[in-house]
């Protein structure tokens, strides 16, 4: 199945709403269990950049894991930072977890360097995923751990429909409607692979971890 690509950005506050609340739970608690595995032991205290943070949910988890650690959590989408500054207030990481609107790669994240850089489901959002890869390599400080996570296409689209009623079927029909033309717009393994080497990155390691995920990790 050919890739569909998708907008590139969230920037309805009812889309950006439903994200906001919806129960993320599985797949954002094994965001972080796969995070902790292949991160290679964070030190106690650093500065860490989240691409494509959205409500910024990711972001706070990983704040609770390592108080130790700074957060900038930088996102394109208004409407989806005005909902994560709402979260960041009510869990009282404001000194600790900052928010900034930015888009790649026309702006750039406040600090010059950081010393551990993640992404979950951004890479299927972007125009050209070059965009993402770069950004790992401009921000990520030399001997940076970097971690990303994303979706994985089916073969056919009746598979996507079927990821959908198994994972989506209680959620909300916004939810269920963007989660499928996610699925159409993500990469497969081999293609990511691909991009990996277009950008000297090849190093990363490459795996799928779920019939809808997979990840790449290491060091820059």
């Amino acid at each position: 199945m050919e890739r569909t690509p998708e907008p590139e950005l969230m920037e309805e506050d009812e889309q950006a709403r439903a994200y906001a609340e919806a129960d993320f739970e599985d797949p954002h608690s094994r965001f972080m269990e796969l995070l902790l595995e292949h991160s290679g032991g964070l030190p106690d205290a650093g500065l860490a950049l989240d691409l494509g943070c959205g409500p910024a949910d990711i972001t706070l988890r990983f704040a609770r894991a390592f108080p130790g650690w700074r957060v900038h959590g930088l996102d394109g989408s208004p409407a989806m930072l005005r909902y994560g500054a709402e979260a960041v207030a009510r869990a009282g990481l404001g000194e600790q977890v900052r928010l900034v609107e930015a888009r790649l790669p026309e702006q750039a994240p406040p600090a010059e360097g950081y010393d551990f850089v993640f992404s979950n489901s951004l890479l299927h959002h972007l125009p050209d995923p070059s965009i993402l890869w770069s950004a790992l390599g401009r921000w990520a400080r030399p001997g940076a751990g970097v971690f990303v996570m994303d979706l994985l296409r089916p073969t056919r689209r009746e598979a996507a429909e079927a990821l959908v009623e198994l994972y989506a079927a209680g959620e909300p029909e916004l939810l269920r409607h963007d989660f499928f033309h996610s699925l159409l717009a993500a990469y497969r393994l081999d293609e990511v692979d691909a991009q990996l080497r277009q950008v000297g990155l090849e190093a990363l390691e490459l795996r799928r971890v779920s019939d809808r995920h997979w990840i790449a990790y290491g060091h820059c």
